[in-house]
């Protein structure tokens, strides 16, 4: 509605006699540096420990059979002897948990909405019973501040 406006306010952009393009920063040798050294760096002859810090949403999540490697071979190998051999009885144990525990939530669910209807019949007949309490019987214990 307005005549004068011309659209987004933006900054006027002025020109830098001394800009020099984009900055890349300096690449300094490190003297210290030995390629030879960094050859064998971070390879062991052997691993005591593996340490996961991991997030999960849901609980049982199981780890095992764990290899550290730089041959993917090796490690698809070991992954076809290991859990290639197990994967199929696993899956088929973890499918009957699930149907044992959806069995389980589907009772408690209807055992719950049996119970709230129970509930609900007990609160009416609690209902009629204070009906029968006169007003001021019921004030008679509460003091006016």
């Amino acid at each position: 509605d307005n005549p004068e406006y011309k659209g987004e306010w933006k900054p006027r952009q002025i020109d830098n006699p001394a800009y020099k393009g984009a900055w890349v920063h300096p690449e300094i040798d490190n003297p210290e540096y030995n390629a030879d050294d960094a050859k064998d760096l971070g390879k062991y002859d052997e691993f005591c420990k593996v340490g996961l810090d991991l997030w999960q949403v849901k609980s049982g999540t199981i780890f095992d059979n764990f290899v550290i490697t730089d041959d993917p071979a090796e490690a698809k190998k070991l992954a076809e002897e290991t859990w290639g051999a197990t994967k199929d009885a696993e899956k088929k144990m973890k499918d009957e948990q699930d149907e044992e525990e959806r069995k389980k939530a589907e009772e408690e669910a209807k055992n719950s909405a049996t119970e709230d209807d129970d509930i609900d019949e007990d609160a009416d007949d609690l209902d009629d019973e204070d009906a029968d309490i006169p007003e001021e019987a019921e004030e008679e214990g509460h003091d006016e501040l």
